[in-house]
């Protein structure tokens, strides 16, 4: 069977609505796309989703609590956040 998002660690219903709503379908596809360009995609659709997400989906593709990683990569995540948003204006 295949593996749902709400599955994966740290992301739930809610957080799995919004992939969704973005196009993003799978956890395959979260992979693929890396947790920033995810987060991204989701901000496109619903502006008012939290930096949360973001660590929510950076511990689910490396396995850690958000907590953790909000913690430790908070300043790599948002300069890449920052980096990637530039590059798409």
């Amino acid at each position: 069977m295949r593996q749902k998002i709400s599955d994966l660690a740290n992301l739930g219903p809610q957080s799995q609505a919004m992939l969704e709503a973005a196009g993003i379908c799978s956890v395959q596809a979260i992979y693929d796309l890396g947790s920033v360009r995810a987060y991204l995609q989701v901000k496109q659709i619903n502006p008012h989703a939290s930096l949360n997400l973001l660590y929510a989906l950076e511990g689910a593709v490396s396995g850690q609590p958000w907590q953790t990683v909000a913690r430790q990569h908070k300043t790599s995540l948002l300069l890449a956040l920052e980096s990637m948003e530039k590059q798409t204006k």
